[in-house]
């Protein structure tokens, strides 16, 4: 089992930060005077690159009304993870983790997250331990591009065969599939479980229990 490695997505996979997404990014559009996309287009978007979200959303947008919502979209998310904390764990993840750490399976993360906020993530969730492996937007080409697990394999030597990557969005699975690593889909986020299933997921899960009974099993 420790020659393997289970690449998780973060937003969407492992916490709900839907909400937040939505309200800051609205926030930002507004404040820099662009009419802000709509709340199911931004959950749709949640796993690129904070850039490329944005640039999916509104591909006509002046470069500087670009670049200040990026930068109100950063303070403002920053702000929100001071005041409120980090979004919630979805049902199972903490102790799921756990239990695939005790069994001895190498994870890994690759997010659209910037460093600053993966770093505020894993302290905030004690999570400094748990993976072997973390990649994020600020060091690779925005997902579906394959950079980050092939990094991940790298650091980890683990061969493509012996890799999952797991997440909620097409992205991932696209990813996934980019990289030649076999892809799970999980129903609990923001892409639904028949647009994973199109985008190249092997097998879809609808809890988190289930997800890591299938993981014990396929590397027992």
């Amino acid at each position: 089992m420790r020659d393997a490695l289970a690449i998780f997505d973060v937003d969407g996979t492992l916490i709900d930060s839907g909400g937040i997404v939505v309200d800051t990014l609205t926030a930002a559009f507004e404040e820099a005077g662009a009419s802000p996309p709509a709340p199911d287009a931004i959950r749709r978007g949640i796993g690129l690159s904070l850039s490329q979200m944005i640039a999916t959303l509104a591909d006509d947008l002046p470069e500087s009304v670009f670049a200040e919502i990026v930068a109100g979209y950063r303070l403002r998310f920053a702000a929100a993870m001071e005041q409120g904390g980090e979004p919630p764990l979805y049902p199972g993840v903490e102790a799921g983790l756990a239990r695939l750490a005790q069994a001895g399976l190498p994870l890994g993360i690759a997010t659209g997250k910037s460093q600053r906020g993966l770093d505020r993530l894993i302290e905030a969730k004690g999570w400094q331990a748990m993976f072997a492996s973390l990649q994020c937007a600020d060091h690779h080409p925005s997902k579906p591009h394959p950079s980050m697990i092939r990094r991940a394999l790298l650091e980890t030597a683990t061969e493509d065969g012996r890799a999952v990557m797991i997440g909620d969005s097409i992205y991932d699975m696209e990813m996934a599939r980019a990289a030649e690593v076999h892809a799970i889909g999980v129903a609990w986020g923001y892409h639904s479980a028949e647009a994973l299933s199109r985008a190249g997921a092997q097998t879809v899960f609808d809890d988190f229990d289930g997800l890591v009974d299938h993981l014990l099993e396929r590397f027992a």
